[in-house]
């Protein structure tokens, strides 16, 4: 019996604008390592990752934004915003934090890999390899694909109060 992949991740918001025009300003991280290296479009993420055995969901993501950003996760009320499943198969659960963050302070977490492929040597890449405050369209464009819902539930709690990941 296969398991499926769950994964665990924040995002962190603040509001901008006032009364009909609110809207949400999201932290995202560049995927790091060398596929990612160069693109821009759809190679932004959630900072996130899988949990430990036996770890809840919202301590995985915890301990995930803190160690892609190598920060601690900001004081706030965390926002569930739901669970979304990725094109390779994986659940990724997550919640908003409004907070505000510099991102100039990020110390990456790292992961290690054959690179050159087949080279025999083992590499350090960062995690991410740098986090921007992006506009919830800028977002869009910037996050994988799977990830977008996340950005449009949170803007109909951020513009209307509405539940996220609510039908």
């Amino acid at each position: 019996m296969s398991t499926a992949k769950r994964s665990a991740g924040i995002l962190l918001y603040r509001v901008v604008g006032e009364g009909g025009d609110r809207d949400a300003e999201v932290l995202i991280g560049h995927m790091g390592g060398p596929f990612w290296a160069g693109r821009e479009d759809a190679a932004w993420s959630v900072p996130k990752g899988e949990p430990e055995p036996g770890e809840e969901s919202a301590a995985a993501a915890r301990r995930e934004f803190e160690e892609e950003l190598g920060l601690p996760l900001p004081d706030g009320v965390w926002v569930p915003l739901g669970e979304a499943r990725q094109s390779g198969g994986k659940t990724v659960a997550v919640w908003a934090v409004e907070a505000d963050l510099d991102p100039a302070r990020a110390v990456p977490g790292t992961f290690t890999m054959e690179w050159p492929r087949g080279s025999g040597v083992q590499r350090d890449f960062p995690e991410m390899d740098r986090f921007a405050w992006c506009t919830a369209d800028e977002a869009r464009d910037r996050l994988v694909k799977g990830q977008r819902v996340f950005v449009e539930r949170l803007r109909a709690h951020v513009r209307d109060g509405r539940t996220p990941g609510a039908a």
